[in-house]
């Protein structure tokens, strides 16, 4: 089961990981730097509490321009990999900015959408 939280550390985590048996957690962040001192925050939490960090992933990563096909940091450039390295974790996806997903998110139709970012998910999740 896959459960989508608030980022941060306040009760909404807190209350899922104290009454639900959790495997453990995939983090989503972003380019900015603050967010790495986010997702920080919750790592040291869940590590607190005993529920491993599995993975990462990265939201709004870049934009690619549908006229020209560039792919353009609009958050600036990314640290995630950085992160990840010195934490043992791998980047399981590095989502773009795509006002289609806001539309497929919209009508309720999100797993219809046809992206390959996370194509070979399942299979890291399973090992």
């Amino acid at each position: 089961m896959f459960i989508d939280m608030p980022p941060g550390t306040g009760d909404v985590p807190l209350t899922v990981f104290q009454f639900l048996v959790i495997d453990g957690i995939i983090i989503a962040t972003s380019p900015q730097e603050p967010v790495s001192k986010i997702v920080s925050k919750a790592e040291k939490m869940a590590e607190m509490i005993n529920i491993p960090v599995i993975h990462l992933v990265e939201n709004m990563s870049y934009f690619k321009c549908p006229d020209n096909g560039k792919e353009y940091k609009i958050f600036g450039e990314s640290h995630i990999d950085e992160f990840a390295e010195k934490r043992n974790l791998k980047v399981l996806a590095k989502l773009p900015i795509d006002p289609k997903i806001s539309v497929a998110c919209d009508k309720g139709m999100i797993e219809l959408f046809d992206g390959d970012w996370f194509d070979n998910i399942s299979k890291i999740l399973e090992n």
